[in-house]
């Protein structure tokens, strides 16, 4: 160290974000923040920014890279709040001069009096954007004077909570210089030659809508300001030449702009040009339907995009109006999932648990119009979390809504189990509301897993889409067969039992996913652990036939009659079909019914006769071979997973193929 580095304040940065496959995200807030302050700071050479810590590392490590650090900036949200704080707290009573700044979406807009008291190591929260506010705090570091501050709070000399006007919002964001050109992360890259970048990237800031459960819903986030169309090209260049596969768009509704067409088209020009980057994530702006598809199209195509998100969180109409949504309408996706489906693009949707107004009928029903309106993919089921800046963190509303709001441990889907290990963080999980209370809960989260196994894991969609086709029977009737527990179908009765247990362990406390040590030591969705589950240990034959009682005990009741020959076909069919380890050959069937050829149609929302003859099909499986479990569990079950691509492909037999 030199000795003018020795006399600059050393600025220490905390941005824990959460990686996968051995990749993590560079530190992009605080490349912002970084860049701002190089440009506008008044005193610039009086300052070292050092390193920042980017993702997870013991907290000893982390002590021992911040220690000599003046002041330590820390960006932080639901995933790494209780990991910073107890970074902050030890680095506090080792080193008490040292300023401890936090911001981010984590510090709350409201009862900011009770957060600085309830953490007293952290000596000024901040609120809002924070490029200006950063560069205000480094600019009045010397003085310790922050009356001038804006979006701040702190506890003066006098032991006061002090809480400084908000901040306008910058209104041209191309005054914030881009972190990736201005060479923020190039230390960083240097300093860590084996690590696996992932990028973050804004086009535009702001949303102009106001769902209650979201941060993004407050007025102050309305206005949409745009980055400059020439610096975002840049910055898919450097992308480009930096080698960086994957890069999540933090747009909160893509597509809103005419312009965004041309940068995927960017991207995908770069990719087919350098390779890079592989993968484009963008969240759809849900208004726009030409928009998406055009968007969406160019992304499968030039193979950056892994599936679709035709995303609505509920489809029942006081529901949406509690949380202030308004969803693409019924008519809309159906016309986009047409699209999709006839260029080959995969899709999924979302749906929330637990949300107000809802009730166990609503929200079974509104998974059966998706899946009757073209969703045979994958509907993503994701448990209500109250985010601390959002309308529903406010306890009016939620008292209005009858909310009921369980602490339980994140964890992330597929994450290994060594994470967060020492220490780990928390949400705010609702586990039953007014209109659906704790036992309703139970039934609808133990719902989603089995409509998950059964139609999107695909282990009983041939025959689910056979009856529903022949009969008109919704698929909230037919998978409600399978979640009664049955002396005669002990397996399909312990699955059952299985997930509701789950759903109760999730009211308690306990992890939303279940933990294997065996399958790849990771973290499963359960109805993903169920399937690793019936297949390793062999018990899909007995699955099968427990299904098969279970339909035709169900279609006597019903006093509907179905051919034998035609249910034994599509279960036998669809077993077939299901992508498992050790299959190293074709396989060729005969069918007594073209069922099939229903079944692909019925996926179309195209009508198709069924019809009695011989039927002679090939199913291709040498293609794809798994040589073990493992492999298995990690490509299909959970790299598939959004695809929803868990059958082997199957055509008709002909003299041609033959």
């Amino acid at each position: 160290m030199d000795a003018s580095s020795k006399n600059k304040t050393k600025v220490g940065m905390v941005q824990v974000n959460t990686g996968f496959l051995n990749q993590n995200y560079l530190p992009y807030s605080l490349g912002f923040l970084q860049a701002y302050a190089q440009k506008y700071l008044k005193n610039i050479d009086d300052f070292e920014f050092l390193l920042p810590i980017y993702k997870r590392i013991p907290l000893k490590d982390a002590l021992n890279v911040l220690s000599g650090s003046d002041i330590i900036f820390f960006s932080t949200y639901v995933w790494n709040f209780k990991i910073s704080s107890e970074i902050a707290k030890r680095i506090k009573e080792k080193k008490p001069n040292t300023l401890i700044v936090f911001g981010g979406c984590r510090v709350p807009g409201q009862n900011i009096e009770n957060f600085l008291k309830n953490y007293p190591f952290i000596d000024i929260a901040c609120y809002g954007e924070g490029e200006k506010v950063f560069t205000a705090i480094l600019n009045n570091y010397k003085t310790g004077n922050w009356e001038n501050v804006p979006s701040i709070s702190y506890i003066d000399e006098n032991n006061k909570v002090i809480k400084n006007t908000r901040a306008e919002r910058i209104n041209d964001p191309n005054e914030i210089p881009s972190p990736y050109l201005a060479g923020i992360f190039n230390p960083l890259i240097e300093a860590n030659p084996k690590e696996g970048w992932l990028g973050l990237w804004e086009t535009n800031r702001g949303c102009p809508f106001s769902c209650s459960y979201c941060e993004w819903g407050g007025d102050y986030q309305k206005r949409l300001y745009a980055h400059d169309l020439k610096k975002l090209f840049e910055e898919i260049d450097w992308f480009s030449r930096n080698k960086i596969e994957f890069i999540f768009c933090c747009d909160a509704n893509f597509g809103i702009l005419k312009r965004d067409l041309e940068i995927v088209n960017r991207v995908a020009e770069n990719k087919k040009k350098y390779g890079y980057p592989k993968v484009l994530s963008v969240q759809n702006t849900k208004n726009s339907t030409d928009s998406t598809y055009n968007i969406q199209k160019v992304l499968a195509k030039a193979g950056l995009s892994k599936g679709v998100n035709l995303a609505f969180q509920s489809l029942n109409e006081e529901t949406l109006k509690s949380i202030r949504r308004t969803n693409i309408s019924v008519k809309t996706f159906y016309e986009l999932q047409q699209r999709f489906s006839s260029e080959g693009i995969e899709t999924f949707s979302d749906l929330i648990l637990g949300l107000p107004n809802e009730t166990y009928d609503t929200f079974t029903k509104g998974i059966s119009q998706l899946i009757e309106n073209g969703q045979h993919n994958r509907i993503q089921f994701n448990d209500l979390s109250i985010l601390p800046n959002s309308e529903m963190a406010d306890t009016d509303y939620q008292k209005k809504y009858g909310l009921i709001i369980q602490e339980a441990k994140i964890i992330n889907i597929h994450g290994s189990l060594n994470e967060g290990n020492e220490v780990s963080e928390t949400q705010r999980l609702v586990i039953g509301t007014k209109t659906m209370p704790k036992v309703d809960w139970v039934k609808t989260r133990a719902f989603s897993w089995m409509v998950s196994l059964l139609y999107f894991d695909k282990i009983l969609q041939i025959p689910l889409t056979i009856l529903h086709d022949t009969f008109s029977l919704t698929f909230k009737e037919l998978v409600e067969i399978f979640t009664e527990n049955e002396e005669t179908s002990p397996l399909i009765s312990e699955i059952s039992s299985f997930f509701i247990n789950k759903a109760k362990s999730i009211q308690n406390g306990g992890a939303e996913f279940c933990q294997s040590k065996k399958w790849l030591n990771i973290w499963w969705p359960a109805d993903e652990s169920v399937l690793i589950k019936l297949a390793a240990e062999n018990k899909l034959g007995i699955f099968y036939q427990e299904a098969k009682q279970r339909i035709k005990s169900f279609l006597h009741k019903r006093n509907l009659s179905l051919s034998s020959d035609l249910l034994d076909g599509s279960i036998y069919l669809n077993q077939n079909l299901l992508k498992l380890p050790f299959k190293y050959n074709d396989l060729d069937i005969q069918l007594s019914y073209n069922i099939l050829e229903v079944y692909q149609a019925a996926l179309k929302r195209m009508a198709i006769p069924v019809k009695k003859g011989i039927y002679d099909y090939r199913i291709n499986r040498k293609d794809k071979v798994w040589s073990s479990w493992e492999d298995w569990c990690k490509k299909v079950i959970w790299y598939e997973n959004k695809k929803g691509a868990y059958l082997y492909s199957c055509f008709p037999m002909d003299n041609k193929k033959q």
